[in-house]
């Protein structure tokens, strides 16, 4: 890091008055920009050695990067002139003549304008009317108009044409924090350079570097709490650094820091972090509540909060972030364990969660009640399976293609739920869960379901959630064919189900508990899941509906056509039915009934035939049963 102590001909005004630190050392040079701004001054350096000096310049970035000390330096630059060297060059070590006043901003050629008290065309129309006048001393009469964007529309339209086609002696300088408020037509007129966000390691250097010069005993920690809340601002760093320092009476602790900005302390931060992860309401609660009475500010807490899951992804993917200087020994030490144990979706969950949950607090009438109630959301959370799990189980259930993972019994919250406590827990409950899904379809399945206990209730006590289990399923309606499921669906009154059953579905194994079929391409996608439900319903234990590639058998329709079609055939051809019909030309065989068998009671059996002649006459004896 270069020296960024005050050059010592460029005296202070104020001699004998004390100076903040952010105007104490501000940048004199373009070594003292190369703190975070490394790329800007490797394009005017060599701009400058070529000879290649644009007319307009844009500066743009967030507040306190350096925008407007970077536009006097350059000012400087333009105008810098020795007894050696009379020319624009970027090497300041030595001040020349108009360095001084330029740095204070009272040179006569260089002429600031605040743009957000200087907003209409009349301003704009007199930069306009001197531009045409020589300076007076410099060699370059230089513009340098600050916030830029808060110019009327009439103001930037004034000036397009100057700023296209200045005189040979005039440069413009501006500086912006909404680059998007500039018009393209003056972005296109200018080299832009955007000023970055300073780094919390080099802001960390730098105010390293400010209290070793001031004197002032800082602890690191201290200097990293700055750092993190200036927000990559070098100014905003310094003047918290200069608060820090009147706070504790010139020594910098992180006790004094924490207190004086409000935040929590970062091991704390961690430990609720911990608390959330593994389920623990009452234990986030009860480290918040601590926390809160020690003087932090709610949502800063759980802006906190969400800075370590930020943390925590990072290493996942970037495991040398670790390294970073503004970090404690204990983010960087515990970030690392967590970044390994806990999958991304939950990271990513607790996060959105999050980012809702800062601005509730923020608005909230009584911010520490709401942010618990983030808390216990966050808390509550990390028990529930991932969206990807949910959607996975769901479709399970109702997807057709997946009927033999619908009958699985689902033991685990994968990688949205089970992932940060399979770290903080043991692993017998990721084993039993990885165990409790079923054996491969080809293979014989063991179905286990609860039953109520005939002892009396003294004599097998049972804990919450105990069940009793046996490896036979029982059935309570015995199941061996497709026309007993045809018949619990009328026995049930569920004529929609039978009537898919009877149309649709091609036997291809059935075993208690286990039924395989083949479906056409345009049977409905829902009849596996409806029909394992409604077995499951009506017998009393557990079913698997698998879908197989196999032919099968015929359906119910099919085969009752097919015994349709057989007895007619038999029908036609008995002696007493040709003798019959040729007894009475124009008659025909419309039905045949078997007597002295069982009659299926179904609704939609056709009505009682009959044989009738061609004319229509109903004949005696014509009505034939066999």
């Amino acid at each position: 890091m270069s020296d960024i102590e005050p050059k010592a001909p460029i005296a202070t005004s104020e001699p004998n008055g004390y100076r903040v630190l952010a105007r104490k050392y501000r940048p004199k040079d373009f070594t003292d920009l190369m703190v975070g701004q490394e790329p800007m001054v490797r394009t005017l350096t060599n701009a400058f050695e070529t000879g290649r000096i644009a007319q307009a310049y844009m500066l743009t970035g967030v507040r306190g990067v350096g925008k407007t000390t970077t536009a006097r330096i350059l000012a400087r630059a333009l105008n810098y002139k020795t007894a050696e060297i009379d020319k624009p060059t970027i090497d300041l070590r030595v001040p020349g003549e108009h360095c001084q006043a330029i740095m204070e901003g009272r040179h006569v050629d260089v002429i600031e304008m605040d743009a957000a008290s200087h907003t209409g065309i009349d301003d704009i129309r007199e930069i306009i009317e001197q531009v045409r006048y020589r300076p007076v001393s410099a060699r370059y009469k230089v513009y340098i108009i600050d916030e830029v964007h808060m110019l009327s529309t009439q103001a930037f339209n004034g000036l397009l044409k100057t700023l296209e086609e200045p005189p040979e002696h005039v440069k413009f300088i501006f500086a912006t924090t909404e680059i998007r408020k500039v018009p393209i037509t003056v972005l296109s007129r200018c080299q832009r350079f955007d000023l970055r966000r300073i780094s919390a390691a080099d802001l960390v250097g730098l105010f390293s570097t400010i209290a070793a010069k001031e004197g002032v005993e800082a602890e690191d920690e201290a200097l990293a709490m700055v750092a993190r809340a200036a927000e990559g601002s070098a100014r905003d760093g310094l003047s918290l650094l200069d608060q820090a320092i009147a706070h504790g009476s010139g020594i910098v602790r992180a006790d004094a820091v924490r207190s004086m900005l409000g935040l929590a302390d970062r091991a704390r931060i961690v430990d609720l972090f911990a608390h959330v992860i593994t389920g623990n309401a009452a234990g986030a609660l009860e480290e918040f509540q601590g926390q809160y009475e020690a003087g932090a500010n709610p949502t800063v807490v759980l802006t906190d909060l969400a800075d370590f899951t930020h943390l925590v992804t990072r290493l996942k993917y970037i495991p040398s972030a670790a390294q970073d200087p503004s970090l404690s020994e204990i983010e960087r030490v515990r970030g690392a364990e967590y970044a390994s144990a806990i999958a991304v979706t939950t990271l990513s969950r607790i996060w959105q969660m999050l980012l809702k949950g800062i601005p509730e607090a923020e608005n909230a009438v009584r911010p520490a009640g709401a942010a618990e109630m983030v808390l216990i959301r966050l808390a509550h959370a990390a028990n529930l399976p991932s969206p990807e799990d949910a959607a996975r189980r769901m479709l399970e259930l109702s997807d057709s293609d997946g009927g033999a993972a619908s009958g699985r019994p689902n033991g685990g919250g994968g990688n949205g739920g089970g992932g940060a406590q399979a770290m903080l827990r043991t692993n017998a409950v990721g084993q039993s869960s990885a165990a409790s899904y079923a054996a491969p379809s080809s293979a014989p399945v063991a179905h286990l379901k609860a039953v109520p206990s005939s002892a009396p209730p003294e004599a097998s006590p049972q804990i919450r959630g105990e069940t009793r289990t046996v490896e036979e399923p029982v059935e309570k309606v015995p199941v061996r064919s497709l026309d007993d499921i045809s018949e619990l669906c009328t026995k049930n009154r569920d004529p929609k189900l039978k009537a898919l059953l009877r149309n649709y579905a091609r036997l291809v194994r059935l075993e208690p508990g286990r039924l395989e079929i083949n479906l056409p391409e345009d049977a409905p996608k829902s009849l596996t899941g409806d029909l394992q439900r409604r077995l499951e319903e009506w017998t009393g234990i557990r079913w698997m509906v698998i879908l197989s590639r196999e032919q099968g058998e015929q359906t119910l329709v099919e085969s009752e056509r097919s015994q349709r079609e057989a007895h007619f055939k038999d029908a036609r051809q008995d002696p007493d039915v040709v003798a019959i019909i040729a007894r009475f030309p124009g008659a025909k065989v419309t039905d045949v009934r078997i007597l002295n068998a069982e009659k299926e009671e179904d609704e939609q059996a056709p009505p009682p035939a009959v044989a009738e002649s061609e004319e229509g006459d109903i004949l005696p004896g014509d009505d034939i049963d066999f």
